[in-house]
């Protein structure tokens, strides 16, 4: 590292906004110390092949260290964020691998891109019982109940309970959900198809729950409608204008037509609603600043929070306000936080030169979603919409593009090419330390 006199720069959150930031600080004059309470950087859109058993863990994560290795300027601090004192211009860490109880770490500028986690609109008691889809821990526990499932259909000697062990339900029907549901579809009908010798898990009943009128709402309604035909097609029924309204170990229940709707089902999986990180509250407390209901903190055009320009907001705990003060529409999707990674590092270099820094602006490159094999939609920058096999072409080379490490990218395209000729799942473990359901 270099002298006490460089510039600090502290980033917390290791995620595309973060990791991005700090890369693109490589040639700047500055010292850069990267905070997260784990030690890699996960490639979240991929996480549901990981709960589905089509990638390792491994596969879709790489250690900040080694992404860091070559990056001189560079540090990595393994703990997590507590407080912010913007007075002294600190963070206070704990939780530390020495046993600290508290350390503090001095910047000269702030970057917090501390993302977000699923929602379960005040029902927090649903979380054990429904698992998410934004960690490696949820994706372990996941694949765990998915393959349980099947196993507790095989031993089930009553056939109204083995078929609620064979009836999984999925929450949210954005790209998240979607995927999920298809890949669950092909898990059942494709590979694990003569597996068993009682259970029949071709019979399996997947359920796609959202309260919103159609899937991928996010989308045009020509591709939201192919994407639901292309789920039908994979054996997913996609029951949208649904509520759901409560979930418990052996069902979920939803509203219809005014009246509670209860399906036995013994696996839920949750991929509905958005939150800010913790710290996004923390972070507005301190610095004074607005905080919406989904607990994202109120950013300027620059990124930078209002009356504090030494602290940049990033990512899914960000709102965006535009020059008239209106939060901007920008969705939460891992391009919007990979530019806005290399906006923030773009300012700070613009700052140091004495420069103004420039209002953020996001150069939308369009909207992908993949729903099984050979089976995606995808809206592309100019209108371009492409559904079937070329959507699903254009997915997988964008996500090997953005995968970190070219290790990641081999062994990826490697198992999604012997997926694809077998039909095969390399990952099917169900770990020693996966939480499944009672029987």
């Amino acid at each position: 590292m270099g002298t006490d006199s460089r510039h600090r720069v502290v980033v917390v959150g290791g995620g595309f906004a973060g990791l991005n930031a700090v890369r693109r600080l490589r040639d700047a004059p500055v010292e850069v110390t990267l905070v997260d309470r784990q030690n890699f950087h996960l490639f979240q859109p991929l996480v549901y092949q990981v709960a589905t058993g089509a990638l390792a863990s491994a596969e879709v994560a790489a250690p900040l260290r080694a992404a860091l290795k070559r990056q001189a300027n560079a540090r990595v601090v393994l703990g997590t964020v507590k407080g912010f004192d913007l007075g002294a211009r600190e963070v206070v860490l704990g939780d530390l691998p020495d046993g600290e109880r508290e350390r503090r770490l001095a910047y000269d500028t702030l970057i917090v891109a501390a993302g977000s986690n699923y929602s379960y609109f005040g029902h927090e008691e649903w979380r054990e019982v429904a698992p998410e889809l934004k960690s490696i821990g949820g994706a372990l526990t996941i694949r765990g109940r998915l393959l349980s499932a099947f196993e507790a259909a095989e031993l089930e000697p009553d056939p109204e309970r083995q078929r609620a062990w064979l009836t999984f339900a999925v929450v949210g029907a954005g790209p998240t959900g979607v995927e999920m549901a298809g890949q669950i579809a092909e898990l059942a009908r494709d590979t694990l198809r003569g597996d068993f010798r009682q259970a029949r898990p071709e019979q399996a009943r997947i359920v796609l729950l959202d309260g919103e009128d159609r899937v991928l709402p996010a989308f045009p309604d020509g591709l939201s409608r192919h994407a639901a035909r292309e789920l039908e097609e994979l054996g997913v029924e996609p029951l949208v204008g649904r509520m759901v309204v409560d979930v418990d170990a052996e069902s979920v229940s939803w509203e219809e037509g005014g009246a509670p709707v209860r399906m036995p089902a013994r696996t839920v999986v949750w991929a509905a609603g958005v939150r800010a990180s913790r710290l996004a509250t923390l972070l507005g407390e301190a610095a004074g600043a607005e905080v919406d209901k989904a607990g994202r903190i109120a950013v300027c055009p620059d990124l930078t929070v209002a009356g504090h320009p030494e602290i940049l907001a990033l990512g899914d705990m960000a709102s965006v306000h535009g020059a008239d003060g209106v939060p901007l529409r920008l969705p939460g999707l891992a391009p919007v936080a990979i530019q806005q990674g290399r906006h923030a590092a773009r300012a700070i270099v613009a700052r140091l030169r004495g420069e103004q820094p420039r209002p953020f602006r996001y150069l939308d490159k369009g909207n992908l979603a993949t729903i099984g094999r050979s089976k995606a939609v995808a809206e592309l920058r100019g209108g371009v919409h492409l559904w079937g096999l070329p959507a699903w072409l254009a997915w997988l080379t964008v996500h090997i593009y953005y995968l970190i490490g070219f290790q990641n990218r081999l062994l990826v395209l490697l198992r999604w090419t012997f997926s694809f000729l077998t039909r095969g799942r390399g990952a099917r473990l169900i770990g020693l330390g996966a939480k499944i359901p009672e029987p």
